[in-house]
């Protein structure tokens, strides 16, 4: 039986059980043995992170080719136009090329969110705003070099979901195992605690 483990990573935690350059790992929070990231998440992003001890689940998951539809909630300086959300629609040309189209809205900052630690700079004559980003690629910094093409930088971004798996029900710091008989059947467990 498979394991998958969703994980609500805080922000300055890395995507990876070693410590490095002044950043936490997952050990820190995941006292299981044998998972592994199935992609990655920044350090200064926040949010869900998929863990698996199986490989054929992990290749579905972190594999751009199986192109699975990730949520991100982005908050970011000023208040973009309708020029801008469908530049982000289309597609924008980043360093290492153009982006598969997105869905991209304007939202209201999400009523789950918690606060950051620490809180993101506050400047009282730039306004900011929420974006709701679906993408089917994983391009390192993706979706912060997409905002900032469309002339809007990202100060805070959270995954909320990956395929069929989210954030429901974790706080920042606790992570939930689930076992799978076979791709697509879970069984759960209680989301657990982790310290931080």
């Amino acid at each position: 039986m498979s394991r998958l483990v969703l994980f609500n990573k805080p922000f300055g935690v890395l995507s990876q059980f070693t410590d490095g350059d002044g950043h936490p790992g997952l050990k820190h929070h995941i006292p299981l043995k044998g998972v592994y990231p199935a992609g990655r998440l920044d350090h200064d992003s926040e949010g869900l992170l998929l863990l698996t001890d199986d490989g054929d689940l992990n290749q579905r998951i972190a594999n751009p080719r199986h192109k699975l539809e990730k949520i991100y909630y982005a908050q970011v300086e000023r208040i973009p136009d309708e020029a801008a959300l469908e530049q982000l629609r289309r597609g924008v040309m980043l360093n290492d090329g153009p982006t598969l189209p997105a869905g991209a809205r304007l939202v209201e900052a999400p009523e789950w969110l918690w606060q950051r630690e620490p809180p993101i700079r506050y400047r009282a004559a730039i306004p900011t705003a929420w974006l709701e980003l679906r993408i089917r690629e994983g391009r390192n910094r993706q979706v912060r070099r997409m905002t900032a093409a469309a002339g809007f930088p990202t100060l805070r971004l959270v995954r909320y979901r990956i395929g069929e798996w989210s954030l429901d029900g974790l706080e920042p710091g606790q992570w939930q195992c689930l076992k799978l008989a076979a791709l697509g059947s879970v069984s759960p467990q209680p989301p657990k605690r982790g310290r931080f």
